[in-house]
């Protein structure tokens, strides 16, 4: 599936969807953290065991992202209490939504000029 681009939103985007993983440029992402400077491939524990650490670059960016936008995978699973708690001391929201909900809610926020960062489990 390939996503259209309707604007410039500065960074990395999401092209679609290819051989079960994210398409960003010429390069395919099985599961990844983006924010609007970086993308990198990730290797996520169980979303049930989700905490700050496993996070790890995202809660580094300066200015702090609005929110994280947190792709669970193949359908919608909620994020441990602990983790929400623990972004929204640090004045950062956590949005969970299945994958590819997720890939296509990052086009259209960085359209919007959003500064918001993304952590995505496998599709």
């Amino acid at each position: 599936m390939k996503l259209a681009r309707a604007g410039a939103g500065a960074g990395p985007l999401i092209q679609g969807f290819a051989r079960g993983g994210f398409r960003i440029d010429d390069r395919i992402f099985t599961s990844l953290l983006i924010s609007p400077e970086r993308v990198d491939g990730w290797a996520p524990p169980p979303v049930d065991q989700l905490d700050e650490a496993a996070l790890g670059w995202l809660l580094t960016l300066d200015p702090a992202p609005e929110f994280v936008l947190l792709g669970t995978g193949a359908a919608l699973h909620h994020p441990p209490r602990a983790l929400v708690a623990a972004l929204e001391a640090r004045g950062i929201g956590l949005e969970a939504m299945d994958s590819r909900a997720a890939a296509r809610a990052w086009g259209v926020l960085r359209q919007e000029g959003r500064w918001i960062a993304g952590a995505f489990y496998p599709l």
